[in-house]
C-alpha cells in the first residue's frame, strides 16, 4: 500500500454499512476488496444480495470512478452500471460514499474500511 497517498485503495477492504436504495444485511453486507495501481482501480464484491461482482475505474484524489458488473442471488440476473464515491479518511479508517441515482431518485451507499483487528 502507498503510504505516501493515504486515500491509496490497493489492498483494502470495505463493507456495505448503509444504502438509501436497499436493506444492507449486518450479519453477511456486501464485501468489497480493492486493487489499485497508478490510480487505475479494480476489485471484486461478494455478500447481501450479491453472488458475484466486479469493478474497474480511476480514481484522482478522493474521486473514485468505476464501471461494474454483478450477479444478484434472486434470479441470477446480471446488473451492470457506472459509480461516483467520494473517499473520506476517518479515524477508524476509509470510508466510501457513493452518489447515484436510481428510477430517478437520488440515492446514496455508505462502505465503511474493515481494518485488519475488525
Amino acid at each position: 500500500m502507498d503510504r505516501v497517498d493515504p486515500l491509496h485503495l490497493d489492498g483494502r477492504t470495505f463493507d456495505m454499512a448503509s444504502s438509501t436504495a436497499s436493506r444492507v444485511d449486518p450479519d453477511r453486507p456486501t464485501r468489497f476488496r480493492y486493487r489499485e495501481s497508478e490510480g487505475v482501480v479494480s476489485g471484486d464484491y461478494t455478500g447481501d444480495t450479491v453472488t458475484v461482482g466486479r469493478f474497474v475505474g480511476t480514481r484522482v484524489g478522493d474521486r473514485l470512478e468505476v464501471a461494474f458488473v454483478h450477479a444478484l442471488v434472486a434470479g441470477g440476473a446480471v446488473v451492470s452500471g457506472t459509480a461516483v464515491s467520494r473517499i473520506e479518511a476517518g479515524p477508524d479508517g476509509l470510508r466510501l460514499v457513493e452518489e447515484f441515482e436510481l428510477d430517478g431518485v437520488a440515492r446514496t451507499s455508505v462502505c465503511t474500511e474493515v481494518t485488519p483487528e475488525g
